[in-house]
């Protein structure tokens, strides 16, 4: 292995699933039969299993969040820079879990799981689900494996939701929530970048409904267009300046709606890529999970009431060029926190990356990120 993959790799990962039979009762009324969960480890369970570490994932992320499936992956998961030997999320300390949430279209149940009522994929009528949905179902996957309690439960952006609903809804099961890039709840601008992009999807030819799987088509350009509006504002201005700025790719103007500009290819590439690997139903439900985030409003409002009786110590980090989910958000739990005389320390970093920061090897942010986790006694 460490001939095929870098020194501080958590090497070959088998994803595994666990199945479960007792129903799960969901926020929208309806409940869950029965439902598959899809999740990875990396590293070792202690003996008194107190080193056991959540990754919650964002809007399109899965259970493949570090390491390599097969030798001839090209890429690792997707926060392989953070979780590894030696790395913050370090493997030669933490046993480390990440799950496919449901509704998800990496194998856990979501729409394109079989409807036990109907034998024929959920496609639309998959039940709207909330984080705290995921939180519930994360908590029984967490009694499956023996883990009564985190060592710290971990997110960046949709994922860092989860770990603060976590830190409200399970106040004893976890000693640090860390939430990176994320918001208390979103801001009417991104409600309404999420209903474009899922009108995009929906009022596709291909879309059917949500019932394309029987017409054997996917509502590829609604999908494509939805991620291209996504990527927009997951980066910032300066970086795509710095990627892009107004480069031909023929070094000249042709006069015509075909791509020119480079910043147009990219797009193009990244919206046609994501058809191929992720699935419009669940696009659709991860997009309404995020609008719905919004666990003070069951407190007047009042976040500092939501995070009354919260136990677990903090890491809020956000970055200077996020716009889509700024540090001023980030500060908003930061104070309720404080209001509350809880443990937090708060980071924000210089990065020019966007919303996307929370994912890259910022040097300072890797550096504090690492600094932290380093803190957790075990």
């Amino acid at each position: 292995m460490a001939d095929t993959f870098p020194s501080d790799s958590v090497g070959l990962v088998t994803p595994q699933t666990l199945h479960f039979d007792a129903p799960l009762t969901l926020d929208c009324g309806r409940t869950l039969p029965r439902y598959d969960i899809v999740y990875e480890t990396y590293g070792q369970l202690n003996a008194n299993r107190s080193n056991a570490v959540l990754i919650c994932h964002a809007l399109s992320g899965d259970h493949h969040a570090a390491g390599y499936h097969s030798e001839q992956d090209k890429k690792p998961g997707w926060w392989d820079n953070a979780i590894g030997i030696g790395k913050p999320i370090d493997t030669s300390r933490f046993f480390v879990v990440c799950l496919n949430n449901l509704g998800g279209c990496k194998g856990s149940t979501g729409p394109v799981s079989l409807n036990p009522d109907t034998g024929k994929p959920y496609g639309p009528d998959f039940p709207i689900i909330t984080v705290r949905d995921w939180v519930n179902s994360q908590a029984r996957l967490s009694d499956a494996l023996g883990i009564q309690q985190w060592a710290a439960v971990i997110g960046g952006s949709l994922g860092g939701m989860q770990a603060l609903q976590w830190a409200i809804d399970y106040p004893e099961r976890l000693r640090h929530c860390i939430a990176i890039a994320a918001a208390p709840k979103l801001s009417a601008q991104n409600i309404a970048f999420n209903e474009v992009a899922r009108q995009a999807i929906m009022t596709d030819p291909d879309f059917h409904a949500g019932h394309y799987y029987e017409h054997h088509v996917i509502p590829r350009q609604g999908l494509m267009l939805a991620r291209m509006l996504g990527h927009i504002t997951y980066l910032s201005d300066d970086s795509m300046r710095a990627k892009f700025g107004r480069e031909l790719r023929e070094g000249k103007i042709n006069f015509s709606f075909d791509v020119e500009f480079q910043i147009e290819s990219y797009l193009r590439y990244q919206g046609r890529s994501f058809v191929d690997r992720f699935d419009a139903n669940t696009y659709l439900l991860m997009t309404k999970a995020l609008d719905y985030f919004d666990p003070a409003s069951e407190y007047n409002h009042d976040l500092a009431q939501a995070f009354a009786k919260v136990k677990a110590h903090f890491l809020i980090a956000s970055f200077t060029s996020d716009w889509r989910f700024s540090s001023a958000r980030s500060r908003e739990i930061v104070k309720a926190l404080l209001d509350n005389k809880k443990q937090v320390s708060y980071a924000e970093f210089k990065a020019d990356d966007g919303h996307d920061a929370f994912l890259m090897p910022v040097p300072h942010y890797q550096q504090i990120f690492r600094a932290y986790m380093q803190g957790i006694a075990l």
